[in-house]
This record gives structure tokens, C-alpha cells and sequence, in this order.
């Protein structure tokens, strides 16, 4: 979907303009996305394997949910709109704890420049796991880890085509900030 999305400077401020997404990855201007990452109270985290049609990272695991904040609209609604339009879900904005900001800017072999700012928030899935209904376009499936096996899974991933290996030092971040939140 090319949806207009705001446009942020570098260093992640408003500039008060805004361009379809198709243009934001084609001449590489900075924006904003949301990460939320879930997790359950019995210490485990929610997955999702991007789809198999996606031009970047196609059917690796990564992040709960995950999408571009449009224009107009502020970091946690958007947060919110994602949550219920990939796996279902409906959340409130007071149930985001937003844990930082991390830049991405990254150029693809396809012509995609991506220079994000993942807002990242964690949340607790409180509803049982098959009860959530994944977005066909954008997830492929959707399962539960422990903390161990997220880590196990961390460990290995420059050679087990896991998790996107890049991201290593986030993924740690976020799995130590969930311990927290238990």
C-alpha cells in the first residue's frame, strides 16, 4: 500500500512535509516506524515471519509487529493501528512502554534506501496466541518463544537464517528490556 508517510529529518525531527511511501524509499528520506514487541507473563515472545512476498528479508523472523507511522498520525496510534491491522489485536496506548528509538538506515540490492527510526515499544499480549489473525500480505506465521530459545536463536543467527543477523544488538536490547518489565 503507498500510503503517505512524514517525512523527519536525520537527526528524527518534524519537517513538516510528508511524501507516499513508494518516494520515501526511492529517494531515502528519513521517517518513522513502530516496532512492538509482545510478551507473555509466562516469559515468552511473540514472533512474526515476515511474508514471503516482502522485498526486504522475506521469511526471516523478526519483530511482533511492525509498520510505518502514516502522516498525520503520532508514534503510539500508529503503534495501535498496527498491532490491529497485522495480527488482529486491539490494544490501547496505554499498554505501550516505549523502551527507545533505534536509526536504520539501510540501502537494499532492490533500489530501497530505508532510513528508519524504529519507535520501539513492548507490550504484554494478554490474550491466548489463537486468538490472533495474521495479515496475509505481511506476516507468514506467527509463533511464541521462551526468553531461552529467543537467546539460543540469537546466538546462532549469522548462519541459521533465523532472525535478520544485523539486528543482534536490538534484538538483545529488547529481550533484556522485557526481563525487566516481569
Amino acid at each position: 500500500m503507498d500510503e503517505y508517510i512524514d517525512i523527519v529529518t536525520k537527526a528524527g525531527k518534524p519537517t513538516g512535509q510528508n511524501a507516499l511511501k513508494s518516494e520515501i524509499h526511492s529517494k531515502g528520506h528519513y521517517h518513522n516506524t513502530a516496532h512492538i514487541w509482545l510478551y507473555t507473563d509466562s516469559g515468552k515472545i511473540l514472533l512474526q515471519q515476515r511474508a514471503k512476498t516482502k522485498t526486504i528479508c522475506p521469511l526471516l523472523w523478526d519483530v511482533s509487529v511492525a509498520g510505518h507511522i502514516d502522516a498525520g498520525e503520532t508514534l503510539t496510534s500508529g503503534a495501535v493501528r498496527e498491532i490491529q491491522e497485522e495480527i488482529g489485536l486491539t490494544v490501547s496506548e496505554d499498554e505501550l512502554h516505549k523502551i527507545g528509538v533505534f536509526e536504520c538506515f539501510q540501502t537494499y540490492a532492490n533500489g530501497i534506501v530505508d532510513n528508519e527510526f524504529h519507535n520501539t515499544f513492548i507490550a504484554e499480549l494478554k490474550v491466548d496466541f489463537t486468538h490472533l489473525r495474521p495479515q496475509e500480505e505481511e506476516v507468514e506465521a506467527l509463533k511464541l518463544v521462551t526468553f531461552e530459545d529467543f537467546k539460543a536463536l540469537l546466538e546462532h543467527s549469522e548462519t541459521n537464517n533465523h532472525f535478520i543477523a544485523s539486528n543482534r544488538p536490538y534484538y538483545e536490547f529488547v529481550l533484556e528490556s522485557i526481563k525487566k518489565m516481569l
